[in-house]
């Protein structure tokens, strides 16, 4: 798999000149925190790859019912065609009376509606106020989705402008600050691809640590918790929040794909004696990932 250099959005712009910009960041607002019965003295964390929100109503009811204090979505929708031109983390978001962010991941060719472009990218929820809103899009990104000449650009073959990207968010739980960053790892090519661009989140992620208790969640597209990604993990000062490494989060669908360990939650703070209980929700088959919770308790 060859992978390439994509410092920023200008080299975009610059080899695609008349697509639109992709790192600002879309929010919403629709909470007003009434109703919370939860522990001030814990985090409830939500993290799930919706596969593009193709089932959203049973992915609406999931959410409804996981009473999260933070949700973290990866593969979420803007106006593509496959899931009916939904605004997916608007709709989400109103629905379950939360505050949003999205950020733009990919320009998805050919599943727009006549001049409106269609997005997927990557979306967090909370109860609480959510502040900052920054696209980190990785310095190193497959070149697989790129369009070519020989490939139609129909949403069958999932051409697509843009590269993967960690959201950074903050919100006030509580009183104690929080620092969310929302990832999703590249699919195509090595974990030494995946290890590169995990690698810049942790970099950006040291400015925090120290002040903030920080959330790393997502779809990592490997096992960060074996190898040299979970010793990378642990040296940057970050712990398994769920505690269940050994249980799939991918969903199996072909004879040829096995389910895999692949989406995470890990949390600062280690040398604090942060405690956290987790739970893959096996029996929900919204997606082609399991929903992954976990309770952080503040000390």
């Amino acid at each position: 798999m060859i992978c390439q250099a994509l410092p920023n959005s200008i080299d975009l712009a610059m080899e695609w000149p008349n697509v639109p910009p992709m790192d600002e960041v879309i929010s919403g607002e629709f909470s007003s925190q009434r109703g919370r019965t939860r522990s001030r003295d814990s985090v409830r964390v939500v993290t799930w790859n919706i596969e593009r929100g193709l089932q959203f109503s049973a992915i609406l009811d999931f959410l409804r019912s996981a009473d999260a204090d933070l949700i973290m979505l990866q593969e979420v929708d803007l106006n593509a065609r496959r899931t009916q031109h939904r605004d997916v983390a608007f709709e989400l978001a109103r629905s379950l009376g939360l505050n949003y962010i999205f950020g733009k991941k990919f320009l998805e060719l050919g599943a727009g509606s006549g001049s409106l472009p269609a997005y997927q990218g990557v979306a967090t929820l909370s109860q609480w106020p959510l502040t900052t809103g920054q696209i980190i899009r990785f310095q190193y990104q497959s070149t697989f989705w790129k369009p070519r000449w020989y490939v139609p650009q129909t949403e069958l073959f999932q051409r697509r402008l843009g590269g993967r990207i960690a959201l950074v968010t903050e919100a006030l739980i509580h009183g104690q600050r929080f620092v969310i960053y929302n990832l999703h790892l590249e699919s195509k090519g090595s974990d030494r691809l995946r290890l590169q661009q995990l690698q810049q989140v942790l970099e950006d992620a040291g400015r925090h640590t120290e002040s903030s208790s920080v959330i790393l969640g997502g779809d990592f597209n490997l096992n960060a918790t074996n190898g040299e990604a979970g010793a990378t993990l642990q040296r940057a000062g970050f712990r398994d929040a769920v505690r269940l490494s050994r249980i799939p989060t991918s969903v199996a669908r072909l004879p040829f794909r096995s389910a895999r360990c692949i989406d995470w939650i890990f949390v600062s703070d280690v040398s604090h004696g942060v405690h956290s209980t987790g739970q893959i929700h096996g029996g929900i088959l919204a997606s082609d990932h399991y929903p992954v919770s976990a309770t952080i308790e503040i000390l």
